[in-house]
C-alpha cells in the first residue's frame, strides 16, 4: 500500500500539464529557430564556392543537433519543477545553445581548416 502511494507522489508535478506544455512549446521555438538557422548555414556553406571539408561538415552539423539535446535535457530537468525554476531551466538551456552557436559561427568565419581549399 505504501508503495502505490509512493509511485503516486513521484509522479505528481508541480505543474498542470497544459501550463508545461505551453512553457515548453514557447521555449521550442526558440530552439527550432536556432536548429532551422544553424541548418541554413550549414547548407550556404556546402554550397559555396570552397565546400566543405569532413571536418567542416562534423562542425557545422553540431548547432544543428546541440538545440534538440539541450531542448530534450531542460525539459526533463525542468518538468516536475515549479513555473519559474521551469522557465529558467528552459531559458539557460537557450543560453547555452545560443553561446554554442556564436563559437561556432566565429570558428566558422575565422578558420580555413573547415574549407575545400580551392
Amino acid at each position: 500500500m505504501s508503495a502505490d502511494t509512493a509511485n503516486a507522489a513521484s509522479r505528481t508535478t508541480a505543474l498542470p500539464g497544459w501550463l508545461i506544455g505551453v512553457v515548453t512549446g514557447f521555449f521550442g521555438l526558440f530552439f527550432a529557430y536556432a536548429m532551422w538557422t544553424a541548418v541554413a548555414f550549414l547548407l550556404q556553406q556546402a554550397g559555396g564556392d570552397a565546400g566543405l571539408t569532413g571536418y567542416g561538415w562534423f562542425v557545422l552539423l553540431l548547432p544543428v543537433v546541440f538545440p534538440v539535446i539541450v531542448c530534450a535535457a531542460a525539459f526533463i530537468l525542468g518538468r516536475r519543477r515549479r513555473i519559474l525554476p521551469f522557465v529558467l531551466v528552459e531559458l539557460t538551456g537557450l543560453a547555452l545553445v545560443a553561446v554554442f552557436w556564436i563559437n561556432v559561427f566565429a570558428l566558422a568565419v575565422t578558420s580555413a581548416a573547415i574549407y575545400n581549399a580551392v
